[in-house]
């Protein structure tokens, strides 16, 4: 890939933005690209979870204005109902990328060093969790270029900061530091330094990596499952996923492991 890099080592997938001297703003090469790194990191056994990263000054300018006008071009048809289709589903296809985060079989962790901004904030809801250092800083910035957030934020930022914290970011577009970010649910956390940021995410995804594969994607399932449905549907949904993947070789392997007073070792 051209705008993202990828690594494995130890069962934690790394994918970073690498667009650094656009500030990581998302271009459409940056976009499909994205939706192939999720792809790629459910579809490799040996990749248990994926911490997502960038490289440079900042981890996510948001959506390239250049791209923003191609976008906004696609409109011009001498139908005006066509063109509005046709932007219509360029707007589903970007939804469609935020999403493969969230569809992606393994655990994504947000790594937040620096300024992310309007579609870094898409990227991050979608993502597990989030972890920043104190220099790190969020804005949810559409609304100063006269857009409505469209591609995931309004959607899921309520459930992770509240409706009204949600409504005063979308609103105002302020930025808010990496201990405000943490004061207000965005982050799990916020480190002293990007270097310590990096130390405590890594940290965290081994010790995700060294858990039942099995359990850690059904974990995932039904977390994200639940948030849209009610709790009778998770309910049902959780028994049934059960019924299907509970007899398993993590499961005897767990057993064992915990008799025997020793860490488990799973297949990937």
């Amino acid at each position: 890939m051209k705008t993202i890099q990828t690594s494995i080592e130890d069962g934690v997938a790394q994918i970073r933005f690498d667009r650094a001297d656009k500030a990581n703003a998302l271009d459409a090469t940056m976009w499909r690209e994205l939706r192939e790194a999720m792809q790629w990191l459910d579809e490799t056994p040996e990749a248990r979870v994926g911490v997502l990263s960038a490289n440079g000054k900042h981890f996510c300018a948001g959506i390239d204005l250049a791209m923003l006008d191609e976008l906004v071009g696609s409109a011009t048809d001498a139908c005006e109902g066509r063109g509005r289709e046709r932007l219509r589903r360029g707007i589903l296809d970007l939804q469609d990328v935020i999403t493969s985060i969230e569809r992606c079989r393994k655990p994504v962790i947000a790594a937040v060093h620096a300024a992310c901004i309007g579609g870094g904030i898409d990227i991050i809801t979608a993502c597990d969790f989030r972890h920043c250092c104190d220099q790190a800083w969020f804005s949810v910035k559409e609304i100063d270029v006269g857009l409505v957030a469209d591609v995931g934020t309004l959607q899921r930022l309520p459930g992770i900061v509240g409706e009204g914290m949600a409504r005063e970011l979308s609103y105002t577009g302020r930025r808010v530091d990496g201990p405000e970010a943490l004061r207000i649910g965005l982050v799990n956390a916020s480190h002293a330094s990007p270097e310590a940021l990096h130390e405590a995410v890594q940290a965290l995804a081994r010790q995700i990596a060294s858990k039942s594969p099995l359990s850690v994607r059904g974990i995932k399932e039904m977390i994200t499952y639940v948030r849209d449905h009610t709790v009778a549907d998770g309910l049902n949904h959780v028994a049934t996923w059960n019924a299907a993947m509970l007899l398993s070789e993590d499961l005897r392997e767990a057993l064992a492991a915990a008799r025997e007073r020793r860490a488990g070792v799973y297949r990937d």
